[in-house]
C-alpha cells in the first residue's frame, strides 16, 4: 500500500519535472520529446492512482472507476511510448545540429 502511494508521489514528480523542462526549452522537437515523457509519466500516475483505488475502497463503485483509471492512464501511457519513440531520431538531429553549431 504504502509502495504504491510512494510510485505515485514519484510518477507525479516526474510529470512535473518533464513539463517544467518542456516550458524551459527552445527546441521544438525537444518539447515534443519531453511532453511524451511527462504523457507516460500522467499515465502511470493515473493508472497507479487507479489501482491504490482498489484497495483502499472495495465496492463496486470503486471497482469501475478504478478500471476506467487504469484503462485510460494505461491508453495515456501507450501513446506517449508511441509518441516518445517517434519523436526520439528528431530530437537527437536537433540536439546534433545545434550543439556542432
Amino acid at each position: 500500500m504504502y509502495f504504491l502511494a510512494l510510485l505515485i508521489v514519484v510518477t507525479f514528480t516526474f510529470y512535473v519535472f518533464y513539463k517544467i523542462r518542456q516550458v524551459r526549452t527552445r527546441r521544438p522537437m525537444e518539447k515534443k520529446w519531453l511532453s511524451a515523457k511527462a504523457s507516460i509519466a500522467l499515465g502511470l500516475f493515473v493508472a497507479l492512482f487507479g489501482i491504490n483505488q482498489l484497495f483502499l475502497f472495495p465496492g463496486t463503485l470503486t471497482y469501475v472507476i478504478g478500471a476506467l483509471f487504469i484503462v485510460l492512464g494505461l491508453g495515456s501511457c501507450w501513446a506517449g511510448y508511441k509518441m516518445y519513440k517517434h519523436v526520439l531520431p528528431f530530437a537527437q538531429r536537433e540536439a546534433k545540429e545545434l550543439d556542432n553549431q
